[in-house]
């Protein structure tokens, strides 16, 4: 990290109290202290009270943000047969094939993608792709809406701010919000969306306190921590 950047991050660390900030006064001092020249991502960071070791203790899903995401994701449809390929690039699809786009991602490592749909059909030969899309979240997955026969409502939604959240080894949460440049109420909008689903994905098997911690950043800010109180009390609306 430069001087020049170290400065201006700690600029703005200092000015991050030292205690639990509500939603919307997280929001508003994000969008305060940012200072990168470059629209930056607003993220959320979720550790949770699950171990993710135990099948029943996953928590993954899906949330269509109601103010999107301020970029359109590049979509790749992986269908069988010729029909269901132009049905795919007529409705928004910016890449679409079938066998071919397999070899291509195990011949060229290519990733140039931001999601991946594919139709039941074409999972045997998908399935070879677990190490190049795996480890990016990029692989399709039936319970997150991405292998289906219906592509054009998942490109709909991927296009419209479609977001996969899935705890990571650790326990951990990391998802995008929008961006720094949103008006305020669309990014508090969009947290309360994705919070709130991820309190109700709680699992029946997960025991004691569920959300630890929630901390709200910019791409290159610093943290700051919500107060979690009111997530352990009800789910987010």
């Amino acid at each position: 990290m430069s001087q020049k950047t170290g400065k201006k991050f700690a600029a703005a660390a200092a000015q991050v109290e030292d205690r639990g900030y509500t939603l919307d006064e997280a929001i508003h001092l994000v969008q305060k202290i940012k200072f990168a020249k470059f629209d930056e991502t607003v993220e959320v960071h979720m550790r949770l009270g699950v171990d993710p070791k135990h099948a029943d203790q996953m928590v993954r899903g899906t949330i269509v943000l109601p103010n999107g995401l301020g970029r359109s994701k590049k979509v790749l449809v992986i269908a069988g047969g010729p029909d269901k390929i132009q049905e795919a690039l007529n409705n928004g699809a910016d890449y679409a094939g079938g066998e071919e786009m397999v070899t291509r991602i195990m011949s060229e490592g290519w990733i140039d993608y931001d999601a991946v749909i594919a139709t039941p059909d074409m999972m045997r030969s998908v399935g070879r792709l677990g190490k190049v899309l795996g480890p990016r979240g990029l692989m399709p997955n039936p319970k997150t809406g991405t292998v289906t026969t219906d592509v054009v409502k998942a490109i709909q939604e991927t296009k419209a701010g479609k977001v996969e959240f899935r705890v990571d080894k650790t326990g951990v949460i990391h998802a995008p919000l929008g961006k720094v440049s949103f008006d305020t109420a669309k990014l508090i909008e969009n947290a309360n969306s994705l919070i709130g689903a991820v309190v109700r994905a709680k699992p029946s098997a997960a025991k004691g306190k569920y959300v630890k911690t929630v901390t709200l950043c910019s791409t290159m800010g610093p943290g700051i921590p919500l107060d979690v109180a009111t997530f352990n009390a009800k789910p987010v609306a």
